[in-house]
């Protein structure tokens, strides 16, 4: 049952239909903020697997990097709608085209925080590290990667929230997620109540996971082991 099928809903003030909303739907919109939130970290988490690895290669190959990152750009600057449709004539509609979707609108924050953090690692400490006798692969996890993470969560950092912004049009297809509820609430009578329902979550779900990188990721700063 929705807010705009309760009897004199006029009468209530926005808070009111809202708390009301809440109480009759709650396990519903606790159903699309799961939903939203799993579609958002898949999306990320594959565009890590890709974009980790290809920032440490052009990190280490200077000529490819403008070429990629530039390629990452131009995929960034495509409207998310219009991504969207596009990817849907080849994939069809439902949540995996969604999934696809943050996955691409992901891969440049996590690219160039990668290739950032990387290129800012002290190459005396890379002299060292092979002056050691470490292998190409043990200088990149045990020097290079745990330097750069704190960069690299930054990128995460920024793909996450980027990505509950953009699961939230997946309605559109078919997809679920808390965009579903704001779409509702668009074409109800008198749906601001059942927007905010959708969009308060949503908000509050992008400030937790802004909130929560931002621990890590200061947390990770090698400054703050140095500090303490």
């Amino acid at each position: 049952m929705n807010i705009d099928q309760l009897p004199n809903v006029s009468e209530l003030s926005v808070f009111e239909q809202f708390i009301r909303y809440f109480q009759l739907n709650g396990g519903y919109v606790w159903e699309q903020f799961s939903r939203h939130f799993l579609i958002s970290i898949y999306g990320v988490l594959f565009a890590a697997i890709v974009a980790i690895p290809l920032g440490f290669y052009i990190a280490r190959h200077h000529r490819l990097a403008d070429w990629v990152i530039t390629i990452a750009n131009v995929l960034q600057t495509v409207p998310q709608l219009a991504m969207l449709s596009l990817l849907m004539l080849a994939m069809g509609i439902g949540t995996k085209t969604v999934i696809f979707t943050v996955f691409i609108y992901s891969i440049l924050p996590i690219l160039k925080n990668t290739y950032a953090g990387v290129r800012s690692v002290d190459s005396n400490v890379l002299d060292a590290a092979k002056g050691m006798g470490m292998t190409p692969f043990q200088m990149m996890t045990k020097v290079e990667f745990p330097l750069a993470s704190s960069v690299i969560m930054g990128g995460l950092r920024n793909a996450l929230v980027v990505s509950i912004g953009v699961t939230a049009i997946g309605t559109f297809i078919g997809a679920g997620g808390l965009g579903d509820i704001i779409q509702r609430g668009v074409a109800a009578t008198d749906g601001t109540a059942i927007i905010l329902a959708g969009a308060i979550p949503t908000a509050l779900m992008a400030i937790i996971m802004d909130i929560l990188f931002g621990y890590i990721q200061r947390k990770l700063d090698p400054a703050s082991t140095i500090k303490r």
